[in-house]
């Protein structure tokens, strides 16, 4: 079960920003009117298998919060979609995905990809 931390300011974009230094960071742009944008999160959190330590997930009602999604693109340098997903990590956006991309073995393939070599 995914345990969703709300993004409803920029405090919270800068929150989420602080804690991709020490754990990835999911941010899901949801669209609450848009069916597919509801399937993506379905099946996200029908599949979730990750720990907030390993992965942290923070939400966002782009409805009702334009501004900050409109801030995460300029951020992050990504091109607005909906529904997305964008991982975070130490303050860069290693990977995005939208609409039928969106799965939690995409997520799974770009964290494998993009870890750390030991």
């Amino acid at each position: 079960m995914i345990e969703w931390e709300n993004l409803t300011d920029l405090s919270d974009l800068d929150k989420a920003d602080s804690y991709s230094y020490d754990r990835d960071v999911l941010l899901f742009k949801h669209s609450t009117t848009c069916s597919i944008s509801s399937m993506a999160k379905m099946r996200l959190e029908a599949s979730w298998e990750f720990s907030n330590e390993a992965l942290f997930p923070f939400y966002l009602d782009l409805k009702k919060y334009r501004d900050v999604s409109n801030a995460i693109a300029e951020r992050y340098q990504v091109h607005h979609e909906s529904p997305q997903v964008l991982l975070i990590r130490k303050g860069e956006c290693i990977y995005d995905a939208s609409h039928f991309d969106i799965s939690v073995d995409e997520i799974k393939e770009a964290l494998d990809y993009y870890a750390t070599p030991s």
